[in-house]
């Protein structure tokens, strides 16, 4: 291997998402069929029905964010029936409970046109997928970074971690997943970074 030496390193390693373990999965989501950000593209949404693929109360979290733009939300539970605690929420808000594994997709024109489950069909226009994901915090984790229960990265204003001269931006970051949160985020550690080398070299004026 080669070692590189840098008196600063800028972390951008993202996340994992994890999609559903369903044949044709993978050209379902080419096609956009299924999707995995609700906040990135819930518009498209609107007045259409809609799945949401879920083990745990964050599946019910995202339907009922969905909810906003359809009166056509179901939530399709695939864990086990105890890590569900929300149900008469899910009911208040009129989001329909399918529980039990998938075993078939398909996909027609703009459509997945059969989710099946023991036997049962049902047809919908989008699916999402709220099955979570793993952040790529490994590198930072070996060298002492504060991390989250999450496995996500602390950082402090200028997006620099427990780890002089270590940055982090984007999703392995907690916050927001969003690409602008990451560039913005990008641009504050770029400019610390920026800043404190020139002061390391004498090239500033104190105020």
């Amino acid at each position: 291997g080669r070692t590189v030496r840098a008196r600063a390193v800028l972390l951008a390693t993202g996340v994992v998402d994890h999609h559903p373990d369903l044949p044709g999965v993978e050209r379902a989501i080419e096609r956009a069929l299924v999707r995995i950000c609700p906040i990135c593209d819930g518009y498209e949404a609107i007045d259409k029905a809609v799945a949401v693929i879920g083990t745990d109360d964050k599946g019910a979290r995202e339907a009922a964010f969905l909810r906003t733009y359809s009166d056509r939300v179901a939530l399709i539970h695939i864990g086990a029936a105890e890590d569900l605690t929300c149900r008469d929420e899910l009911a208040r808000l009129g989001i329909e409970i399918v529980c039990g594994s998938i075993d078939d997709v398909r996909l027609e024109n703009d459509r997945v046109t059969a989710l099946s489950w023991g036997g049962t069909f049902r047809s919908f226009d989008l699916v999402y997928s709220a099955l979570g994901t793993s952040p790529n915090a490994g590198l930072a984790d070996a060298l002492g970074a504060g991390v989250g229960e999450d496995g996500r990265l602390f950082t402090d204003p200028h997006q620099q971690t427990s780890v002089p001269g270590l940055y982090a931006a984007g999703d392995v970051v907690r916050g927001l997943n969003q690409i602008a949160v990451a560039t913005a985020e990008a641009a504050v550690a770029a400019t610390d970074i920026h800043n404190r080398l020139r002061k390391a070299e004498g090239m500033v004026i104190p105020s």
